[in-house]
């Protein structure tokens, strides 16, 4: 099976950070949101990858072949260009699709904790969903009286449906949906501006592809700093993050917490729901429920409910904040 994995996007509702680097690579719960996917696939038995890149899409390359190239997985770039929507994107890798059996597709800027191989069981085509109290803010998919999709919409104005499409989607009609790409795209079917996936899969449930739904527990759409918050804390509640012994000297540990290599921190007190990046230097400080990027210096910090960037200086400061990389804040009283 080959994974398609969408990252061209802007990541424009998570700025400051993607200003610097795609949204695909923000760090949550000690590792970037692409690598918690791809390592999800890749324990599913997937070995061969498709990744869509624009903005920013060297720094994906790069990501990938450092980090996976003697992994034992395949990997192919293609570059979407103009970047007008997930539909378009997989009309751009057609050719990567033509002969496979079945396809599954992730959107780049999903984090989803559910069992991969239960998921690629099923026989026929399958699309993952969570109810949600504001469908009208997602992808919707309707069912019939016997479980199978009757029609999807992309953000209903009027929801007849709870049933959000959380971002992950196996396709065991790789024939039909690159038909189906190609049918929108020549006829420009666009909504909200777009080509939407949404408007694909209805194209193909049109022409008598059989679709059911798979319930996802949890999920989190990381495009957002809320949810991406509430990704890192339920990421880190896992056995390895459960530090109870350290090596920071008068510093206090809350688990869960990730803590990257090459950290010193002291006079502290971390956590719960903390994830620190690589080489980052933390004095005097009290954090909770925050991820604090690579190379960073933190001192005499109070933060809750905040995302540091990489790179970044913090001196004396007690707030909820959202800092890209490269930033440097001194709100300490000069001497």
């Amino acid at each position: 099976m080959k994974a398609v994995i969408p990252v061209a996007g802007i990541g424009a509702r998570l700025r400051p950070h993607t200003h610097t680097q795609p949204k695909a690579l923000v760090p949550v719960a000690g590792k970037p949101i692409l690598s918690h996917i791809v390592d999800t696939l890749v324990e599913g038995g997937v070995t061969e990858f498709v990744f869509i890149i624009g903005y920013l899409g060297n720094k994906i390359e790069s990501f990938i072949q450092s980090n996976y190239e003697k992994s034992g997985i395949n990997f192919t770039f293609v570059v979407q260009q103009p970047r007008e929507g997930i539909g378009q994107a997989l009309y751009f890798a057609r050719q990567y699709l033509k002969d496979e059996k079945e396809v599954l597709i992730m959107l780049g800027d999903t984090v989803l904790n559910l069992n991969i191989h239960d998921f690629l069981k099923s026989d026929h085509t399958v699309l993952g969903v969570k109810k949600v109290d504001k469908p009208g803010n997602f992808g919707v998919a309707e069912l019939d009286g016997k479980g199978n999709i009757k029609r999807l919409v992309e953000k209903p104005k009027i929801p007849k449906s709870n049933l959000a499409l959380v971002g992950i989607y196996k396709i065991t009609n790789p024939k039909l949906l690159i038909e189906a790409s190609e049918f929108i795209i020549k006829n420009h079917i666009k909504t909200l501006g777009e080509y939407q996936l949404t408007d694909i899969l209805m194209h193909m449930l049109e022409k008598g592809e059989r679709m059911t739904t798979y319930p996802v527990d949890n999920w989190y759409d990381c495009g957002r700093k809320k949810s991406l918050l509430e990704a890192n804390a339920i990421l880190l509640n896992k056995p390895e993050f459960m530090i109870k012994s350290h090596k920071y000297p008068k510093t206090i540990i809350i688990p869960p917490v990730s803590i990257g290599p090459n950290c010193k921190i002291s006079n502290s007190i971390i956590g719960p729901y903390v994830a620190i990046g690589d080489n980052t230097i933390v004095n005097y400080s009290i954090i909770k429920d925050t991820i604090v990027g690579s190379f960073s210096e933190l001192d005499f910090a109070v933060l809750d409910q905040s995302i540091i960037g990489n790179d970044t200086s913090l001196k004396g400061l007690s707030q909820s904040l959202n800092i890209g990389d490269n930033t440097e804040l001194n709100f300490t009283n000069p001497a």
